[in-house]
């Protein structure tokens, strides 16, 4: 079958880009003495994720209990949950994977921890839970320079129920791009990309000095595992060592695709994106300006709404796939819910009925937009993959 055989919208990944893409951050990891668990909620298919294993992944990353579920579920036995569990039900379901294999998950309250521990406690069972961390970003975790934080590890530590395996966070703050006009692109990255690292260790290194419990050096025999990660932060990665203490495990999810979110980053260049959406041109009009305004068959329910730093528009329309070359002078400039809205500032070499294809700004929501996606070489499809964890959020 033909790419042109497929009907639009639909989502192509490259197959070839794909594979080395899995091949390049594995070897990243090799070299810098860590595991590689890469987050499954980009691409959220249990035929990837086996293909992350098979490059020499040390288990998988989830977001929520249901994807957990499909991946245990399909024989992956080593699942984190990059995520608070909080509530009886989630819980619950929990438990119930932890006969399949390996299950860790997150806290950062003490309500939460205490939760957790009631309920596997009165089961007479031990989960193991990593405390999230707030390295920069402002989401969810302790910080890491505050006493209150290493109170609160202690307490975990001390919990019955629960096993305090590590510390976990997210350098979602690499998306912000350079913090002050001094600042460069590549600057922001190497900044943020080291304090993630620098400043897990220290916690790590005061959490052992404060005497929490379980927290033993790497460099002495101890398995407290540091776990850090986001695509654009790994550009940088280099492993280091703080009394004793080294991150044993990079989590990056949006790698094995990227997109032009990673590429306006210059995490990816063009090349390196293996996803991008199969659209038709449906309509075609002019302006009284004289430019022109196409409509493409993939809108919102396609596409994400998500922008980045320095990204333009939706997506970048390509005139050569193969080589992906950018289509010069016309960008996706709004989403309606079934048409992603194109102008061009004179006339577009576009007609009706012409198909394009697009990288858009944010690889892991489209995926989840939709049922399944086709693996392609060149022009020809080579196979068709289901999105296994689609729509599981809870």
């Amino acid at each position: 079958m033909q790419i042109s055989d497929l009907p639009t919208p639909c989502v192509l990944i490259e197959n070839s880009r794909l594979e080395t893409n899995l091949r390049v951050m594995q070897e990243k990891a090799n070299t810098n003495g860590v595991d590689l668990r890469p987050h499954t909620k980009t691409h959220k298919s249990v035929a990837i994720a086996q293909k992350q294993m098979a490059q020499g992944a040390s288990g998988l990353t989830v977001a929520k209990v249901g994807e957990a579920e499909i991946f245990m579920e399909n024989g992956f036995s080593d699942v984190r949950i990059a995520y608070n569990v909080v509530g009886q039900e989630k819980l619950a379901r929990v438990h119930q994977l932890m006969s399949k294999g390996r299950i860790s998950f997150c806290v950062d309250t003490l309500e939460g921890a205490q939760q957790a521990s009631d309920f596997f406690a009165s089961l007479g069972e031990r989960a193991e839970v990593l405390i999230e961390v707030d390295c920069g970003y402002g989401r969810c975790g302790v910080r890491w320079d505050q006493q209150q934080s290493l109170d609160f590890a202690r307490a975990v530590g001390d919990l019955p129920g629960l096993k305090l395996t590590g510390i976990l966070t997210h350098a979602g703050n690499a998306y912000a791009g350079p913090a002050s006009d001094e600042e460069s692109l590549d600057g922001s990255l190497k900044r943020v990309a080291t304090e993630e690292r620098d400043r897990m260790l220290e916690f790590a290194a005061a959490m052992h000095a404060a005497g929490v419990n379980g927290v033993m050096p790497n460099a002495v025999g101890g398995r407290f595992e540091i776990s850090i990660g986001s695509t654009p932060s790994m550009k940088y990665f280099e492993n280091a060592q703080h009394q004793g203490f080294t991150v044993t495990e990079i989590r990056p999810g949006n790698y094995p695709f990227n997109d032009a979110i990673q590429h306006a980053l210059t995490v990816a260049p063009l090349k390196d994106c293996a996803l991008t959406v199969y659209a038709t041109v449906v309509s075609k009009q002019r302006n009284s300006d004289g430019s022109e305004r196409l409509f493409l068959d993939a809108g919102r329910k396609v596409f994400t709404g998500d922008e980045g730093y320095l990204t333009r528009g939706y997506g970048i329309i390509l005139y050569n796939a193969r080589a992906m070359h950018a289509l010069p002078h016309a960008s996706i400039t709004g989403l309606s819910e079934e048409h992603g809205w194109v102008r061009v500032p004179g006339a577009s070499t576009l007609e009706v009925g012409n198909t394009v294809r697009v990288v858009p700004n944010h690889a892991c929501v489209v995926v989840n937009n939709l049922d399944q996606f086709h693996l392609v070489d060149g022009n020809e499809v080579v196979g068709t993959l289901p999105v296994d964890a689609r729509g599981r959020v809870a």
